[in-house]
């Protein structure tokens, strides 16, 4: 039951990360080199198949301009 939740909660971030991207006109290769990660990870990022760290989650909003609430969105995931 919890990975279930888990699995959920990573594809819906992943799914606001790519959102968020989007809005900013960047291809996942330009968020990528901007996190310094390689694209491969970020494509694992936005499909939900990574365990990211809350370091990761920084890099990210960082990178977007966004704040880590923002980014997360959690109140608005259906999950939490």
């Amino acid at each position: 039951m919890k990975t279930d939740i888990f699995n959920k909660l990573s594809i819906k971030i992943g799914v606001r990360i790519r959102i968020l991207r989007e809005s900013k006109n960047m291809s996942q290769q330009d968020l990528a080199d901007l996190c310094n990660f390689d694209k491969s990870d970020m494509s694992k990022l936005e499909a939900g198949k990574a365990n990211p760290t809350l370091k990761t989650f920084l890099i990210i909003c960082q990178a977007l301009e966004v704040s880590l609430s923002n980014l997360l969105d959690i109140d608005n995931t259906g999950v939490a």
